[in-house]
C-alpha cells in the first residue's frame, strides 16, 4: 500500500522539477520520438505504440507534427469534427500515404444495408484524399445485435475485395463491451479492436486500492477478452487511458520525464495483450509529452503512485466506461452514462465541439433532468458521481 504522507511529500519536490519537463526523453533530433513499433496482430501492419486520435482535432499541423515524432498511425471515424478530422488528416498525408496506417470508423447499425455502409466508407475515402483505409472499424458498438447483422460481414468482405479496406474491426467502451469483443473475436468480425481500457479498468489495479477507494473493476473480464483476443492474433489498440484526462489536476505532482499521461501509458502498454494505444493529440507540447512514454513499457513505483494519487482525486466525479450501474435508476429512461461521457468530453477534454456532437446523437438525451423532481438516480452510482447534478449541468451546457 502506498504511503500517502510519502507520496505527498515526493509531489511536493516533484513540482519543482516541472521546468525540465520540455527535456522529456529527448533525442538528438530536437524532440522526442516513437521509441517502438508493434506488429499489430495478424495483419502485419507495425505501428507506432502511441498513435495519433483525432476525435478532438481538425488540425493538419498537429498530423504533420505527430509524424514527425515518428507516429505512423492515424486513427479517425467520418463523425470526429463533422469529418473535419478525416479532411485534416488526408490534407496532411498524401506524399506519405504508404508509409502509414490509417484508420476510421462509421457507426453501422443493426438493420442498416451494406449499400449505406459503402455509402459511408466512399465518403470517408474521399474525405481522407485516399482510395483505401488500413482498418475500418464498426464504431462505438454496444449491441450485439450491430454485429449480428450479416450486412456488416458481406460489406467489408466486398469492400476487402475491392481494394477500399485492408482489414476490419470494431470499437467500443460501453457496459455492452466485453459481450460485444467477445462474439466480434468467436465470430471472425474482427482483425483489430480498439477498446477503452486504463489502469483503472484492470483488477490488478484496482483491487490494491479497494480497502481505500471502495472501488473494484468495472469490467473483470475486459482482461480476458484482450488476452483471448492476442491468443487468436488479432491486434489490440487502447483508447480512453487517462480516465477522463483531467492533466492539470496533476501537473503539481509530476517530475520531468515522469508525468501522469506517461504513467498512464506505460501502465496500458506493459499488458502484453495489448499492441498499441490511440489518444487525442491536440497541441504539439501534448504531442511531445505523449511520444516520450513510447518505448518504455515498465512500469516503476512513481507511476503508480501517480495513478494511484489520480484516482483518489477522481474518485466521485467521473463516470467509469462499461459500468452503467446507473441504468435502471432512471424512469424517464435517460441514458445517463452516455449523457455524462458527452459532459466528459467538454468539462475534462475541453472539447465542447466533440461533446455538442455527441450529445446530440442522443436524441432527447438528459432534457427530462432539467425539470426532474423525483432525482431517482441519487445514489445509484457506486463511486458516488452526484448523477442529478451531472446530468442537468449537461443539459444545460450542451442542449
Amino acid at each position: 500500500m502506498i504511503d500517502r504522507r510519502d507520496f505527498l511529500r515526493a509531489g511536493a519536490a516533484a513540482a519543482v522539477a516541472l521546468a525540465g519537463m520540455d527535456a522529456l526523453a529527448q533525442t538528438a533530433g530536437g524532440g522526442p520520438r516513437i521509441q517502438r513499433y508493434k506488429r499489430l496482430g495478424r495483419t502485419e501492419l507495425k505501428v507506432s505504440d502511441i498513435s495519433f486520435g483525432s476525435a478532438s482535432s481538425s488540425d493538419e499541423a498537429l498530423v504533420r507534427h505527430a509524424l514527425a515524432r515518428g507516429v505512423n498511425y492515424f486513427d479517425s471515424a467520418e463523425s470526429y469534427r463533422w469529418g473535419g478530422a478525416e479532411e485534416a488528416i488526408g490534407s496532411a498525408l498524401p506524399r506519405q500515404r504508404g508509409e502509414v496506417v490509417i484508420s476510421t470508423k462509421t457507426k453501422a447499425g443493426a438493420s442498416d444495408q451494406r449499400a449505406d455502409m459503402m455509402k459511408a466508407l466512399e465518403g470517408s475515402l474521399k474525405r481522407l484524399g485516399t482510395d483505401h483505409v488500413d482498418i475500418y472499424f464498426n464504431h462505438s458498438v454496444d449491441d450485439v445485435d450491430r454485429l449480428r447483422n450479416p450486412e456488416w460481414r458481406e460489406f467489408t468482405e466486398l469492400a476487402k475485395r475491392q481494394g477500399k479496406i485492408r482489414f476490419r474491426g470494431m470499437s467500443g467502451h460501453g457496459s455492452g463491451l466485453v459481450k460485444c469483443l467477445d462474439y466480434a473475436i468467436d465470430n471472425d468480425l474482427v482483425d483489430v479492436i480498439l477498446c477503452s481500457y486504463s489502469f483503472a479498468q484492470d483488477p490488478s489495479f484496482t483491487d490494491k486500492l479497494r480497502h481505500t477507494f471502495h472501488w473494484a473493476a468495472i469490467q473483470p473480464d475486459l482482461t480476458r477478452v484482450l488476452a483471448k483476443a492476442k491468443q487468436k492474433d488479432i491486434g489490440v489498440v487502447a483508447m480512453k487511458t487517462l480516465m477522463g484526462a483531467r492533466l492539470n489536476d496533476m501537473r503539481p505532482f509530476e517530475r520531468a520525464g515522469g508525468t501522469y499521461a506517461q504513467a498512464a501509458f506505460r501502465w496500458v502498454l506493459s499488458n502484453p495483450n495489448v499492441d498499441a494505444l490511440v489518444i487525442s493529440m491536440t497541441s504539439t507540447e501534448l504531442i511531445d509529452e505523449y511520444v516520450a512514454a513510447s518505448g518504455a513499457a515498465k512500469v516503476s513505483r512513481y507511476d503508480l503512485e501517480l495513478l494511484s494519487r489520480y484516482a483518489d482525486l477522481r474518485l466521485g466525479n467521473y463516470c467509469m466506461p462499461g459500468c452503467d450501474a446507473c441504468r435502471e435508476s432512471c424512469p424517464q429512461d435517460v441514458r445517463i452514462a452516455e449523457v455524462l461521457r458527452t459532459r466528459m468530453y467538454d468539462v475534462d477534454y475541453g472539447d465542447r465541439a466533440l461533446a455538442r456532437s455527441e450529445y446530440a446523437e442522443l436524441g432527447a438525451a438528459a432534457a427530462a433532468c432539467a425539470s426532474c423532481s423525483h432525482q431517482a438516480c441519487l445514489n445509484a452510482c457506486p463511486a458516488g458521481v452526484p448523477i442529478a447534478q451531472f446530468t442537468r449541468d449537461a443539459a444545460t451546457r450542451l442542449a
